[in-house]
């Protein structure tokens, strides 16, 4: 979505007659429903003053388009500026600018084993780590490719470039332009003060003419395609292939983590090195980045789970792509593998969805081991742990921030801490996960409603017809799935013949017990995954079918565990206790269910269909979504 959307002729106009900052305010609140905040407000008032300096020249048509504010699909990031025209061949253009008000840059010393594209610039008044201006365009410019089906079917050609209007280049000494920083300035070129004749002649290489916003308006209506899933790129990025372009906080966390597993291999310290990220952050994107780069490293590690269903999915990736078997099982492993493992056999162990750890192992029926955490530190120099404490949804999860932290600090181990913030999921929509936050009564948020949310939620009164668009969706892309609370018997599990879930006249079974890999399966679209089948795992499309566990009455959106199913663990130890009133047990599961339909409502990346069996649930639904 584009906010400002104008000729440069009219852009001009609005900053002569000083309404620029006035109108981008009033569009930002009509199309993205937000109010901006002051600092926002005077840093588009110093930019685009910049911007019309820039603009105000006879090489630079007047219908050229500008653009301000472009929503990146399936991210929660902005472009911008972007200006649009014909090319000297009379081919669509754009030109994407990031711009920056910064003053002052520094890189990174040797001492923090940082490596590009990092800088250190000031930030709401202290030194911040950030990535380099050069990097960020580009990489907002792989995004739009990536994306944007009118960038390949108009075709339209995609360019881009950094302006730090505020920056005096210290010429060959400069930072921001060290040969460290080559690459993206080559892919995106850097423009400082008094680099208005360079920025000029630079766009007039991609605008030639002007095109009316014809180009812009291409971009702006192209539909998203669907992205591409991580367990589908694994195979291709073991191999060294770069399928997805970490932006932002991503990568800055990313070099981060490589850097303090660099520190713990010099200073013989155990590191541990804890990112927390609510759905969608990038979590296992940027732990496959690091298990890739530290093996081309030649380094000893491993990616670690405690659920089996991303586990599998990915191993079966690699199976098709060629790769050993034994290669495979020493890459991905369960979290309970290190109760016998010497002291720091492995330089490294990515721990994703660590939220899911549990104290003991559970080996067929019986517990073994001490503490899954503790074995895991002790067995590696470095331990980088992933974790959502708001997917925490069985009573073992024993995985938390508090308890890591401890656990880390009895090892004498440094420890680390960062949020990855960017959303990818939920088509980049942070306001959905705020407004399921609040709907299922996790935590109270200013998100009551669907304004300016741009995600494809539905509530359905038939579950046939939930299932119908399901089934539809996953014929585009094979990427769709029904997932279900649990509070059905798994019945089909001994007796094949049989159905699970059955409502009135839609009678389904869960996943099969024999097919482990439910994410991917071309017959997974005939049967329901539950929480433990999907956690880790992402869809195009989710529908999710609430059960009778979540209810809503006088005003109240309650849960119910007698509605669980038997054969479902996730309570084990809770139930007894909540029998006889124990208040912390009950609130315990009350937070366990609540997190489950909050993690099943999340796994869509395009958009989440509802089915609720209760009827007031479903009007309270109905008016939470109108």
């Amino acid at each position: 979505m584009i906010v400002y959307l104008e000729q440069k002729s009219q852009f001009l106009a609005d900053m002569d007659n000083d309404i620029i900052a006035d109108k981008v305010e009033h569009l930002v609140l009509l199309n993205l429903k937000r109010h901006t905040g002051g600092s926002e407000r005077r840093s588009w008032e110093q930019s685009f003053q910049y911007v019309y300096r820039v603009l105000c020249s006879p090489l630079i048509p007047d219908d050229a388009g500008v653009a301000i504010e472009f929503a990146l699909p399936r991210t929660n990031k902005r472009i911008d500026v972007i200006i649009s025209g014909y090319d000297s061949e009379g081919r669509h253009s754009a030109l994407i600018i990031e711009l920056k008000q910064w003053s002052e840059v520094s890189v990174p010393d040797a001492s923090e084993h940082l490596i590009a594209p990092q800088v250190r610039t000031y930030f709401q008044g202290s030194q911040a780590l950030t990535v380099h201006p050069s990097y960020q365009s580009y990489s907002y410019r792989s995004l739009l490719t990536d994306f944007n089906s009118s960038v390949q079917d108009v075709p339209i050609t995609l360019n881009s470039c950094a302006y730090l209007h505020n920056y005096a280049s210290r010429g060959a000494d400069d930072p921001l332009f060290s040969e460290t920083f080559s690459s993206y300035i080559r892919e995106s070129p850097l423009f400082c003060k008094g680099d208005i004749p360079r920025l000029r002649q630079f766009i007039r290489q991609f605008i030639h003419t002007g095109d009316e916003n014809q180009t812009l308006y291409y971009l702006d209506n192209g539909e998203i395609r669907p992205s591409k899933s991580l367990q589908d790129a694994l195979s291709s990025m073991i191999r060294g292939n770069r399928e997805f372009l970490l932006i932002d906080d991503q990568e800055i966390i990313f070099q981060k983590m490589l850097a303090s597993i660099h520190r713990g291999s010099n200073r013989g310290r155990k590191q541990v090195y804890i990112v927390e990220g609510g759905p969608g952050t990038g979590k296992t994107v940027v732990a496959i980045h690091l298990l890739v780069a530290l093996i081309n490293q030649g380094k000893n590690c491993a990616y670690v789970t405690k659920n089996s269903a991303p586990r599998n999915v990915f191993q079966q990736r690699l199976k098709d792509g060629a790769m050993k078997r034994r290669e495979i099982g020493y890459l991905f492993r369960n979290s309970g593998a290190f109760i016998a493992a010497e002291d720091d056999i492995f330089d490294t162990l990515i721990v994703d969805e660590a939220h899911r750890l549990t104290r003991q192992t559970q080996l067929g029926p019986r517990l073994t081991g001490e503490d899954q955490i503790e074995e895991i530190i002790q067995s590696s120099r470095s331990v980088v742990f992933f974790i959502d404490e708001d997917q925490r949804v069985t009573a073992r999860d024993y995985g938390s921030l508090r308890t890591i932290e401890s656990v880390a600090a009895s090892f004498g181990a440094e420890v680390h801490h960062d949020v990855l913030q960017s959303q990818f999921r939920c088509n980049g929509s942070d306001g959905y996960l705020s407004f399921l936050d609040d709907l299922l009564g996790i935590r109270e948020t200013a998100q009551k409603d669907l304004t300016g949310i741009d995600y494809d939620i539905r509530l359905f009164h038939d579950v046939n017809e939930l299932r119908r668009s399901i089934t539809e969706k996953n014929e585009i892309d094979g990427k769709a799935r029904l997932v279900a609370g649990y509070c059905w018997q798994w019945t089909s599990k001994k007796d094949p013949g049989v159905f699970d879930i059955t409502i009135d006249s839609f009678s389904m079974q869960w996943n099969l017990s024999s097919d482990s890999t439910y994410a991917i399966s071309a017959g997974s679209i005939d049967q329901v995954g539950c929480i433990h089948t999907v956690q880790g795992l992402e869809f195009s499309y989710v529908g999710v079918i609430i059960g009778d566990d979540l209810i809503f009455r006088d005003g109240q959106l309650l849960t119910d565990y007698t509605k669980r199913a038997k054969s479902d663990k996730s309570l084990d130890g809770l139930k007894g206790p909540a029998k006889k009133g124990d208040i912390p047990a009950l609130k315990e599961i009350d937070r366990i269910i609540r997190n489950t339909y909050r993690t099943l409502m999340s796994r869509g990346m395009r958009g989440c269909y509802i089915y609720c069996k209760d009827e007031q649930l479903r009007a309270y639904l109905d008016d939470r979504l109108s």
